[in-house]
């Protein structure tokens, strides 16, 4: 009986599909190549307590070094719970998913799933836009995966997920995702990440021209402002709703302030300037 107990509990584990091939697989070099990026990231100096980030989800050799800017800015800081919003790269008919596993596994353990905070922010989002959070199991998405890692070396204590997955690109979906957020999770003891890359396979220069107005943007800290640029086809960003709605949660908390901590392309590592990919990190503030 025990055996079968245990069976059940292996198997509501989200096993991970990308470890070897979008970042080691060996957990002492994936913790060893995690804190050189986190060493050689420049410390930042920010207005307030941060609630948020946005981080890119590459491969880690790709965007590792801008997403440790990210997290470099919550190293030590202890959190109950962490909201991690990517989008789905998939398709799906669902507007927004969350894992139907108990616990999410890297080579550097195991990461349990907070399930009765997700099921209020399922209840909130029903009550405010009339959708609900499907479960799923066995997803091969990578964005929101990518990000654990660098949390499980940054982040003090133990910690628990609430994973969700942006299939709707859409502004009101974000809007009331985020909303939602912040009516069911506490501000206390929550941090918010938005997992995104920026433009994806354009030449270098014109890559740099459409990032920077998504990060100029980004940095006025409104997720309208976002969605506009977007629709007039001056900005580019995979993660654009998870984003969004991360800023709506964090504006609810008290947040004001978007502070741009790196930028680069993937051409710094392929040496590839022809199509490149944009990851861009910052973090989200409110006075302390």
């Amino acid at each position: 009986m025990l055996e079968l107990i245990m069976m059940k509990e292996i198997k509501s584990i989200r096993p991970s599909p990308i470890a070897g091939s979008w970042y080691s697989a060996n957990p002492k070099e994936l913790a060893g190549s995690i804190d050189a990026y986190l060493a050689a990231a420049e410390p930042q100096s920010l207005p307030g307590e941060v609630v948020g980030l946005v981080a890119p989800h590459a491969g880690h050799i790709y965007s590792g070094p801008v997403a440790a800017y990210a997290f470099k800015t919550v190293m030590g800081r202890h959190f109950e719970r962490v909201a991690v919003l990517s989008p789905l790269h998939q398709y799906d008919p669902r507007p927004v998913l969350t894992s139907a596993h108990s616990a999410y596994q890297t080579p550097l353990g195991v990461l349990p799933i907070d399930k009765t905070a997700v099921a209020a922010v399922d209840a909130a989002f029903q009550a405010r836009a009339g959708l609900t959070l499907t479960r799923i199991a066995g997803d091969r998405e990578h964005s929101l995966e990518i990000e654990l890692p660098f949390l499980q070396r940054t982040l003090a204590g133990e910690f628990s997920l609430v994973p969700i997955m942006v299939r709707d690109q859409t502004r009101r979906v974000a809007k009331e995702l985020g909303l939602a957020l912040a009516d069911a999770l506490d501000p206390e003891t929550t941090l918010l990440v938005a997992s995104s890359d920026l433009s994806h396979f354009h030449p270098e220069s014109q890559a740099n021209r459409l990032d920077g107005l998504v990060l100029k943007t980004l940095a006025t800290f409104s997720p309208d402002a976002l969605f506009d640029l977007q629709d007039r086809g001056l900005g580019q960003a995979c993660g654009l709703s998870a984003i969004a709605a991360v800023l709506w949660a964090a504006q609810a908390w008290g947040a004001d302030r978007v502070t741009l901590l790196d930028y680069n392309t993937s051409a710094a590592v392929t040496g590839d300037r022809s199509s490149v990919v944009g990851y861009g990190a910052a973090a989200i503030t409110r006075p302390s």
